[in-house]
């Protein structure tokens, strides 16, 4: 049987160029469940590898990036102290596709339209692999948090609650 091809999303294409290893795992997607539970479910993961990302303003740096367990929120003020700012509110959602490059439910904090001070959760340090938006709703990659951090040129923090 012939494997069907996947369309490449740029955050793909992304990894690629940095000769990152990557899983792609996808799953059908709908607006009633947007969920990263659903998520996990769809693509029997387990819940704690599952990592969401936010998109944020800080007073200071202007647009910043955090990936968290799905599990769990964002501290803002932990958000703000990692990333210099004294003050941190979350993009406005009609601002999202414009920014990054990608909407709600498919924005993955690899290949942004900018490359974006990023905070990847301290938790996920200590994981062999975590999973992450491929670009697209309904399309998650799976990749080693150190090369995440690379590719994003990010960092470790302790930003969740």
């Amino acid at each position: 049987m012939k494997k069907k091809k996947i369309q490449k999303t740029n955050a793909m294409r992304t990894l690629e160029n940095h000769k990152i290893n990557y899983d792609v795992h996808e799953y059908a997607w709908n607006e009633e469940r947007t969920d990263a539970k659903t998520a996990a479910e769809k693509v029997d993961m387990p819940f704690e590898k599952i990592y969401k990302t936010l998109v944020a303003v800080g007073n200071k740096t202007s647009i910043i990036v955090a990936c968290i367990p799905a599990s769990n929120e964002l501290d803002l003020k932990k958000f703000a102290k990692a990333s210099g700012n004294k003050k941190v509110d979350m993009l406005h959602m009609k601002e999202l596709e414009k920014t990054t490059g990608y909407i709600r439910g498919g924005c993955s904090p690899v290949g942004m339209k900018k490359l974006f001070p990023t905070y990847i959760a301290a938790e996920a340090e200590t994981m062999e692999t975590i999973v992450v938006s491929a670009g697209r709703r309904g399309m998650q990659m799976e990749l080693a948090p150190e090369e995440l951090v690379e590719v994003t040129e990010g960092e470790f923090a302790d930003i969740t609650e």
